[in-house]
């Protein structure tokens, strides 16, 4: 009894001890394979990260060779920048020197304008200044021709000519020939026309002595002597007996060489034989003008 007891716990002790490994057997296989579905899992994960990064690797790749050509543009582009911003630079200082130009000749036609219009200003006070000088000249004419119409045209004669009046008075009227002192008649001329010039104190007075070519002999040297001394003889009569301010007058012998006609005929020398009273209104205002 007791060894069938024995046996029966010896039995039943193996029996346990055969189960155990089983339950652990499986339990082990069970692990195995969600050991084995994991590890395959991690497998797949593993190469899907792997796809995943190589795809992400060539992304990175592809940005950065777009990164690099943008780099390789972006140079381009500051180079070029850089070549603008000389260019600008450039162009400034032209565009400086250009309008420093511009000012340069703006202010200098702006001068040539101000001292044209000085010109045009000047040229009509001096178109005035002449236009006074022959209106006075004209009226002067005018006053020696009513003075002087006693006496005929072979005695005298009255013109008008470059804004001046000449008088021009034959020997036979002034003086007897070879002499230098002044006829009563030709006195009479003088003393009319010394009271047209005491009237017209603005009126300067040149006394020319003009003579033909024949030479003379007797109290004068020569030609120019004689007409010098008529000149001279007749500026006496103006200043000293009808009063005529000497200052006005000038005197001067011009001998035979400015006849108005030819010495090769009696008619010819006796028309150069004279004396010229040359009768100019005051320059004074135009020649300033002109030294301006």
């Amino acid at each position: 009894m007791k060894n069938a007891i024995l046996i029966l716990l010896v039995s039943l002790a193996a029996l346990a001890q055969s189960c155990v490994p089983k339950k652990l057997l499986k339990q082990s296989q069970l692990e195995t394979s969600i050991l084995r579905k994991d590890s395959a899992d991690l497998a797949q994960k593993n190469s899907n990260l792997q796809h995943e990064l190589s795809q992400k690797t060539s992304e990175a790749n592809g940005l950065n060779d777009k990164i690099n050509n943008l780099n390789t543009e972006m140079g381009g582009l500051q180079n070029d920048i850089s070549d603008l911003n000389k260019k600008n630079a450039d162009l400034t200082e032209k565009n400086n020197l250009l309008g420093e130009e511009a000012s340069s000749q703006k202010n200098m036609l702006s001068k040539s304008q101000q001292e044209l219009l000085q010109q045009r200003l000047r040229l009509q006070q001096l178109e005035k200044l002449l236009d006074q000088q022959k209106q006075q000249s004209k009226q002067l004419k005018a006053k020696m021709i009513d003075a002087l119409n006693s006496f005929n045209s072979n005695e005298l004669s009255v013109t008008q000519k470059n804004g001046k009046v000449y008088v021009s008075l034959s020997e036979g009227l002034l003086f007897p020939s070879g002499s230098a002192v002044v006829n009563p008649r030709g006195k009479e001329a003088l003393s009319k026309l010394a009271s047209v010039l005491n009237q017209n104190p603005d009126i300067s007075v040149n006394i020319e002595g003009h003579t033909d070519s024949i030479p003379i002999h007797g109290k004068y040297l020569d030609n120019w002597d004689l007409s010098t001394a008529r000149a001279n003889a007749i500026v006496r009569i103006l200043t000293e007996n009808y009063k005529v301010d000497p200052k006005r007058v000038e005197s001067s012998g011009h001998s035979k060489y400015d006849p108005v006609d030819s010495n090769d005929t009696p008619e010819g020398r006796a028309k150069n034989r004279r004396t010229d009273i040359i009768l100019s209104p005051k320059l004074d205002e135009l020649y300033k003008l002109l030294e301006q």
